[in-house]
């Protein structure tokens, strides 16, 4: 099996137009899964634009109410409205690598094994972090099955600069997820 690689001279949204090609070239080719990791939601709306006439199950990963302050959800009303109508399912909950361990390490100043995981996946890049995260978010909030092949995109910071292909396992499953292909990501 031969697949063309994408790399990206940095990281950061100006490859979000990419990835989303990448993307629905991969749905073209039979996947039928798709997860993206979406902030304010322009990622996720982008995407299920390009995605409006395929047959594939969409799902939009937020970050969790309160990651950025106390009772806010960043994704803003009006996109979620929109990816809604155009048929997306959206989960919005607890992030795995920011859980209860994140609080206990900011108190006490100890080193949890989530973090040594999300630190671990980083050296990858923080987009393919995100991508394994949201995988097991959709399949632990029953919105993709488990042990299937599934397209994750996500980014560092904002947009999308990582696109992968994930055997997706729920996080109580965590070592049966695997990362098969990594088709495009940010060298530096």
């Amino acid at each position: 099996m031969m697949r063309e690689v994408h790399y990206f001279e940095k990281p950061g949204k100006e490859n979000t137009g990419r990835c989303i090609e990448i993307t629905s070239s991969l749905v073209n080719q039979g996947y039928k899964h798709v997860v993206v990791a979406t902030t304010v939601g322009n990622t996720g709306i982008a995407m299920a634009r390009k995605l409006r006439d395929k047959d594939v199950n969409l799902v939009v990963v937020t970050h969790s109410a309160g990651y950025k302050e106390p009772n806010q959800c960043e994704l803003l009303p009006e996109n979620k409205e929109e990816m809604l109508s155009l048929g997306v399912k959206i989960y919005t909950g607890t992030m795995l690598t920011h859980s209860i361990e994140t609080a206990f390490a900011q108190k006490f100043n100890g080193l949890y094994p989530t973090m040594v995981v999300a630190q671990s996946l980083r050296r990858l890049g923080e987009g393919l972090k995100v991508c394994c995260e949201i995988v097991m978010e959709a399949c632990d909030g029953g919105l993709i099955p488990e042990s299937e092949e599934v397209v994750a995109v996500a980014g560092t910071a904002r947009g999308a600069d990582t696109v992968c292909i994930i055997k997706s396992a729920p996080s109580k499953r965590f070592l049966d997820l695997k990362v098969l292909e990594i088709v495009a990501k940010p060298r530096g």
